[in-house]
Order: structure tokens, then sequence, then C-alpha cells
């Protein structure tokens, strides 16, 4: 334990030497003398607070007290060394432990915090703040643990649960059951008018649920800033739910009005800083994530913001004009965020699928976009992360904050993993369904439109679905309509977020499939008043959720269901075929894999039995086979970049150069940085007398700066002279000369331009 006890002292003092946001006490056995500084500090008397806060640590014998009122103070670094001196001197007490967790959650340092918690409740089971602290430690990763720790404390000691009411409050607030957490509420303020607690955090939340109800002018506000004028959580607080539903704008001018009363509030400059970010304001953002640094320096979010603004120096920012072109919706532009070595490649494709999608979306869902689409790839994921969170490691690929859309740029996954044009056609769609119902839609709607849109209307041909969800289907894991947007928001079960996104896309695809485009337009409208999901289905479908879930459920079955009861017996061929092909047993490979397509003929991901099948019939010199294989691999949505550009040799082969050049086109949504598919494109395009088309792809093979430059740079000539471009087709032509002056096909080329 001494070891341990150092381990912590050496973490903390490399921390921030002052934390200023103050919390809120609701222990039963906090010591008078320090219950009577906070009644200060709760007023809005802060500089009486601080002076009682600092006479205690300089008069006070107890450590445990001296402690405690540095780390209300805000002094982390002296605080950390009285609660080391604390514990040698009362090595059996419990509270002096939580106090000295609750100063590590203060300085991001949930893991040891965790461990001071657990340490009390050897100590003590049922010590209610030890309880308190391991549910707000959970509560900061939505985990189904923060209802759990605080349920305990209800159920165990009712009369010291303030804080556990509080809890499961936001936690109720959070999965949109805003009810339940108004009455957790209720319950939370008895206790806290019973103790004489600060009420201050019960108003704040109290503003939220009036937020979440429509109201954004809650009397409730009033009350806590009556109490103290500076309390900056009375905006933050109702902020956050803001931020959650993806509300940014309306959380920015409630953060503005929280840092503007509580200037010190570095919690809400991160937030506002983060927010501004999500609104392209760039400079603003930047402003106030440096107050938050200098209050708060060891903040990751902050830290790796800041980091990221300054990277934005090895970014291009390209703006593009409105497509006006006959006949096309309104449009009003795009900005592009690339990374300057990638966009020279990659911003033909990425503006031709920004513009592709806001004609799609406007018509199917009839609305126009009111400003210009931000579109911002990443070569580097970790940065990609930061932009959304904050922090890097998360797991996804693309995000949207509205009218900004931030991804993972092609460079960044292994080729076969990463379909980056479709994780760009899925995000568009999240910009209609937040801008035309003013971010009111429910997670799941939007989600559910995006991933239904990457089925029917995107770069990727057909439905997918990963393995594992046929699995929780098979064990009735599909959540009721009404309470779909959990599975996204606090999940029960590993894999339960990829599972509700399937479910949302297939939902949609059964209301479009049974009411028409028309029925998800109407839904649509209907989260745009406001309405919750099963007030929308009602309203807009005409039916009860009940209804739905039954008639879904059949559909599902009906779509799914011989594939959710051959689950086994296709990992099995799976299995099987995996072996052959181990094994070099061509004949078995086809066989086993023909019967694995048979199950599950849409499986075309990693490991599927069609390119298993195709590498048997090429073995077997059966060519034609091959590439019947190969068709239907990419028909059904296969995109594995090195098995498609072997299907468009074949076709090229076979003499059908469109079909060839239609491959090549999809081999770009995944890999269009290898330079091989636009010098194969760009060569299949010039034969096809697609001039034009041509140019582009050999600009992207000379801005990838091959090894044979020359070559590059001949073969954009050509282009550009097939297009009547003659001047260019020169300035090309020189270039190849000047690297290799005895290049004869340049040279003769060159005399024709000149002639």
């Amino acid at each position: 334990m001494t070891l341990r006890r150092l381990a912590y002292a050496v973490v903390i003092a490399s921390c921030a030497p002052s934390v200023h946001a103050f919390t809120i006490e609701y222990a039963l056995d906090r010591p008078t003398v320090l219950v009577t500084c906070d009644q200060m500090l709760y007023r809005g008397a802060r500089k009486e607070a601080r002076d009682c806060y600092a006479k205690l640590v300089a008069e006070n014998k107890d450590t445990r007290i001296k402690a405690d009122a540095a780390r209300a103070a805000g002094d982390a670094r002296a605080a950390n060394g009285f609660f080391q001196s604390a514990l040698k001197e009362y090595p059996q007490d419990v509270p002096v432990r939580v106090r000295w967790g609750e100063l590590f959650i203060a300085t991001h340092q949930n893991n040891e915090a965790v461990k001071l918690f657990q340490e009390a409740l050897e100590l003590d089971a049922k010590y209610a703040p030890a309880l308190v602290g391991l549910a707000k430690v959970a509560a900061g990763g939505f985990e189904e643990k923060t209802k759990e720790y605080a349920q305990k404390v209800i159920d165990e000691t009712p009369d010291q649960a303030a804080a556990a009411h509080l809890l499961l409050a936001r936690a109720a607030l959070e999965d949109g059951s805003i009810d339940a957490g108004d009455k957790e509420l209720d319950r939370a303020l008895t206790l806290v008018k019973k103790h004489d607690f600060s009420p201050l955090e019960v108003y704040a939340l109290k503003a939220s649920v009036d937020l979440l109800k429509g109201n954004p002018n809650s009397d409730w506000t009033k009350r806590a800033l009556a109490l103290n004028a500076g309390y900056g959580e009375a905006y933050a607080t109702p902020a956050y739910f803001y931020v959650i539903t993806r509300r940014y704008r309306e959380a920015i001018e409630l953060l503005n009005k929280a840092v503007q009363i509580e200037p010190d509030l570095y919690s809400a400059h991160t937030e506002l800083g983060v927010n501004l970010l999500r609104e392209n304001l760039i400079d603003e953002a930047q402003q106030h994530l440096q107050i938050a640094y200098r209050g708060d320096p060891y903040s990751a979010p902050v830290v790796n913001t800041l980091r990221l603004i300054d990277s934005y120096s090895n970014f291009v920012v390209l703006r593009h004009e409105a497509d006006s072109k006959a006949g096309t919706p309104p449009n009003h532009g795009s900005l592009l965020r690339l990374s300057k070595k990638e966009a020279p490649v990659i911003e033909p494709y990425v503006l031709d699928i920004v513009n592709r999608t806001i004609a799609t979306y406007t018509k199917r869902y009839g609305f126009e976009l009111k400003e210009p689409v931000v579109v911002e790839l990443y070569p580097q994921h970790d940065d990609f992360a930061v932009r959304t969170s904050g922090l890097p490691g998360i797991g996804l690929l693309g995000v949207t904050f509205g009218y900004l859309v931030a991804m993972d740029s092609p460079a960044r996954h292994a080729d076969s993993d990463f379909h980056w044009g479709t994780t760009l056609w899925h995000e568009m769609a999240h910009v209609f369904t937040l801008e035309a119902t003013h971010h009111l839609v429910p997670r799941w709607f939007s989600e559910g439109v995006s991933v239904y849109e990457e089925w029917t209307t995107g770069p990727l041909h057909g439905r997918h679905i990963p393995p594992q969800v046929f699995k929780a289907i098979g064990e009735g894991k599909f959540l009721p309509i009404a309470d779909l947007d959990r599975g996204f928001i606090r999940p029960t079960y590993e894999q339960q977020v990829i599972v509700s996104y399937m479910q949302a896309g297939l939902t949609c695809e059964y209301i479009s499939g049974r009411f028409g485009q028309a029925g998800l337009k109407a839904m649509l409208d209907q989260f745009g008043a406001g309405k919750t999901t099963a007030q929308a289905v009602e309203a807009a479908l005409k039916i009860t959720p009940a209804e739905f879930d039954k008639d879904f459920k059949v559909y599902v079955d009906q779509q799914l269901g011989t594939v959710v009861a051959n689950f086994v017996a296709w990992q099995h061929a799976v299995a099987e075929t995996g072996e052959a092909v181990r094994a070099k047993d061509w004949r078995v490979v086809a066989a086993r894999s023909a019967e694995a397509i048979e199950l599950f003929p849409d499986f075309v991901d990693q490991g599927s039995a069609y390119i298993a099948k195709a590498r048997a019939h090429k073995e077997l010199k059966e060519t034609a086979l091959m590439t019947s294989t190969l068709l239907e691999y990419r028909k059904r949505g296969g995109y594995d970049p090195d098995t498609l550009l072997s299907l468009a040799k074949s076709l090229t082969d076979a003499n059908r150069r469109d079909d060839s050049i239609g491959v090549l086109q999809d081999v770009l949504m995944v890999a269009p940085l290898r330079a091989e598919v636009h010098s194969q494109l760009g060569d299949q395009l010039l034969a096809a007398g697609r001039a034009a088309d041509a140019v582009t792809e050999f600009k992207a093979l000379v801005a990838m700066a091959p090894q044979d430059m020359a070559d590059a740079h001949y073969r954009l000539a050509k282009a550009y002279l097939a297009a009547a471009d003659k001047p260019s087709s020169r300035e090309h032509l020189l270039y190849a000369l000047e690297i290799a002056p005895h290049y004869r096909e340049a040279q003769q080329l060159l005399l024709e331009v000149v002639r």
C-alpha cells in the first residue's frame, strides 16, 4: 500500500497545479468547518470561500481537513501532498480515500480514482460516497455500471442518496427518458432540502429537463442564478444536453453565457472551443481552448484539440462554388479541407461525391441546404478522433456535425478495410437529416437513413450486414422501435452498436418498401416538429409502434431468415473453404465456397467465399467461371481492390472495356492512392474516347509522383492532346523530356503538337 501511495503522489505531482471548478458536496460526514467554507462558495462569495479554505490549510491541525480544503480551493498539488500525509496518519480512514479519489477525477486520472474508491469499499462496503465516485467514473463512459452503483446507494443508504439520484437523473436524460429523469431530480431535491445541501446542481438539471421538453428559458435557471449569479453550470449543464442531441449552435449560445458569468469555468471553455470547431469557427475555438489550457493544462481533449488546430497548416482548404447546371437542385457549394499531400489526387473524387449526394438527397428528402458543406478528410486517424471527441483511439470512420463532415481519408486504412466513398456518402446523408429537422432527429433514424442510402443509392452495391448481426437476430436482440436509440447511446452487450446500426438501416428499408420514400420523408418531418419516435410512427405511418414492431419482425424474417437459419452451416462451410485453400485442393475449394455462397450470398467482406472460389477457378484454368464469380462478387458489393483489379484485367482481356472502366472506378472508392489504378483507368478512358476523364486520372497519377515520372507526364500529355488542349500537352511533354531527354515517344508527340 505504501508503494501505491507513492505512485499516486508521483502521478499527481506532474498534474495541474490548480483546478478551479467547484463540486457540490453531498456527503453527510463532511466536517462542519469545510461545510462553512462550501456554503460561501455556493453563494458566489468566492473570495470569502478561498480565504476560508486557505485559513483551514494554514491553521487546522488535521491533515485530512487540510487536504480537503486544498482540494476545494483548487490547489491539486498541495491537496495531493496533504492526502498522502493523511493516509499515513489515518491508514484505516475511509472518507480520506474517497476525497483523494475525487481529486484524481478532477485531474483526469480516473483509473487512480477507481483504485481509491475500491479501497474505501474494502473497508466499508456500504460507504455511499465511494459508490457514488465509482458511478461518476462509469457515467463518463456512458456505462450501465452507473445505474448499478447509484441504485446500490439508494437501496442500502437511502438517506445518503442525493448524489445517486442526480446520477440516475443524468443517465435518464441522456437516454431520452425525460420524465424518469425528472422524477429522480424530485427525489434528489427532497434530500437536498432535508440535509440543507446546495440545490444548484438540481436546479441546473431541472433546467435541462425543461430544455429537452422544448423550453430553453427555464425558471430553474433563474433560481440557480438567484442563489449564485456566477454559477456558470446554470448554462453549461443544459448546454451538455444540447451537445449530446447534436444541437451544437444552441449549445454554443449557452456556453457563451456560462463563461461570461464564470470566466474561469474551464470545462465550459473546453466545450465551447470544441463546439465552435464543429461549426468550423476555428479562430474562435482556438481562443477558448487556449483559455481552457491555461486553467487546466493537462486536460487531454484540450491539448489534443489545440495540437490538431496547429496541424491545419498541413492541410489545404479548397472552396467550390455551387453546381449551377440547369436542372440541378440548389447547391451552396462546398469547402474541402484535405491533406496537402492527398488533395491533388483525391479532390475530384471527393467533390464528385459531395455534389452527387447533395443532388440525390435534395430530391429524395425535399430539403435544400442553406449553407456550404464543409468536408474534412484526415490521413491520421487519431487526428480525426480528436476532431470528433478530443481524444485519440475512437473506432469511428466519420462523423457529421451539421454542415461539417469529418472522416478518415483513404490513406488511413488498408485498402481492403475502408470504402471511403461509402463513408462520405453515409455522412452526407446525416447533413440532410440533421439540418432538415434542426438537429431534432433521433440518432437511430439519422443513422438508419444513412445506412439505407449506402445500400440503395451509394457507390457500393448491395446490402452489407456483418455476420454478428445475424447472430443477434437469431437471439432476438433487436430492440422495439421506440427504444432503438438506446442501442446507440447505452449499449448493454458487446457489438450492440453495430447491431443497432443495421437494425436502423433495415427499419428504414422496411419503411421505404412498405410506405414508399414518402414514408421516410413523413417521418423526417415529424421529427423536425419535435415528435418522439412513437409519435412519429403513429403520425407518419398511421400504425402503432407495437404494430410496427410486429410487422417489422415478419419483414426481417422474410429478408434474412434463411441466412439466420443457415448461419452455423455457413460458418462451417467458410471454415472448410479455408482449410481447402491452405491445402491447395482447388476442387474442394470451389465446392465448399459455392456452398458458403449459397448459404449467405450477400457476404462479400473480408474472408468472402467469392474470392476463394474465383481463385480456385483461376488455378483450375476455368477463366469464364472465375470472371462470372468475380462479377457476382462485385454486383453484391465486394470491394477488395486487388480482387477488383484482377476482374478489370479479365474484362479488358475479354474486350469488355466499358465494364472494365466501371470496375476500375469502383476501385477508386477504396484505393485512390494506388498509382496503378489511375494509370490503368486513364488508359482505358483514353482508348474509349473519354479524354477529359483520362486527364483527371493522369493528373492524379502525376500528383502521386510515381517512380517513372516521365511516363506519367507523357500519358497526361496524350490525354490533353486528345482533349484538344495543346498548350497543356506541350507543357507535360517538356516535363517528360526534361526527365528523360531521349524518350522517343515523347519526342514524336511533341513534334506532332508543334506541327
